[in-house]
């Protein structure tokens, strides 16, 4: 999806034929999930770079890419990448050392959207239930009937929200099903500094790890 946007940009452009480089080549990608999935072949989940691990390659791929085409300054971004690596990882290490133990086998949760499956595999979690079906997209009244019924069936515990779309139905899902809500960071609004990307994750892994404390896991 984002991909495609992208090359469909690029050919509209004025330098269509400008160098790219694929910041997710051999990173391992999801299988889309939600409504909009369903029947619309091998659609995969763009949302890699909410991931430690994900963005820790991405970085390597970008700064290796990029001393290719300019050789002079190649050590440069290797020893840049190599930084913000570790940086990323000390918090993910950071973060998975609140948990006393793994989180219960037991424990399942929901999403919104489709955007932190990434994110939540990092703490060996696995998304139960999609709300949307597709970003930004509300569901209709018999949808979100039945993802309340859904969520009841399938003793949903916890159900992460996306903190800059605030909507009137996760508060409905939230009191009907009783599931406990905690918003997340999509990482991709308000304006951009250089440790936005940092500052934001750190919050989504404290996140993650609060909604698993405050379960019980």
């Amino acid at each position: 999806g984002s991909r495609r946007f992208a090359d469909r940009m690029i050919a509209a452009s004025e330098t269509p034929n400008i160098k790219t480089i694929e910041a997710n080549a051999d990173v391992p990608l999801l299988a889309a999930t939600g409504v909009a999935a369903r029947g619309a072949g091998k659609v995969v989940n763009p949302h890699t770079f909410l991931s430690i691990s994900a963005s820790i390659a991405q970085v390597n791929n970008i700064a290796r890419e990029l001393g290719k085409l300019d050789p002079d300054n190649a050590k440069t971004y290797t020893t840049n990448a190599r930084a913000y690596g570790k940086r990323l990882r000390q918090m993910r290490a950071d973060a998975l050392a609140k948990l006393t133990k793994a989180p219960n086998a037991d424990l399942r949760v929901a999403t919104v959207h489709a955007a932190y499956d990434y994110l939540l595999r990092e703490f060996g979690l696995e998304v139960t239930a999609v709300v949307e079906p597709a970003h930004g997209i509300e569901p209709s009244p018999s949808q979100l009937k039945k993802t309340i019924d859904q969520l009841r069936e399938l003793d949903v515990k916890v159900i992460f929200s996306e903190m800059d779309f605030p909507s009137t139905y996760v508060e409905t899902i939230q009191r009907e099903s009783g599931v406990k809500l905690y918003p997340l960071s999509h990482i991709s609004y308000g304006e951009y500094t250089a440790d936005k990307y940092e500052k934001e994750m750190a919050g989504n892994l404290d996140t993650v790890v609060r909604a698993i404390q405050e379960s019980g896991a």
